[in-house]
């Protein structure tokens, strides 16, 4: 059984940039394609990120697109989420995830999350 810990989350004033860091133990990381949600007060998780198992693959939300960066290292049996150009908008918590596609219903195994706070 895969264990996933996120880490790397933190405050950073808009248009800062922040890299989410998700390791993995157990079995073999890169046996499972990933994913990044997150979730916002008040709001439904929602989809940011995935890629596939070797990272050949992935595919990003609309409101991402183009400043978030899904990256695997399957030798340090880690995930990472670049994410530049943050708004405030990007506040939430971020979870990432072990399974495929976007919907949260196809992930099996999330970590605790970690929290994201962009300020104005």
């Amino acid at each position: 059984q895969v264990q996933l810990v996120e880490s790397g989350g933190g405050l950073v004033q808009a248009g800062g940039s922040l890299r989410l860091s998700c390791a993995a133990s157990g079995r073999t990381f890169s046996s499972y394609a990933m994913g990044w949600f997150r979730q916002a007060p008040g709001k439904e998780r929602e989809f940011v990120a995935t890629i596939t198992w070797f990272g050949y693959s992935t595919d990003y939300a609309d409101s991402v697109k183009g400043r978030f960066t899904i990256s695997r290292d399957n030798a340090k049996n880690t995930g990472y989420l670049e994410m530049n150009s943050l708004q405030p908008e990007d506040t939430a918590v971020y979870y990432c995830a072990a399974g495929v596609g976007r919907r949260s219903s196809n992930y099996k195994l999330w970590g605790q999350g970690t929290q994201v706070t962009v300020s104005s």
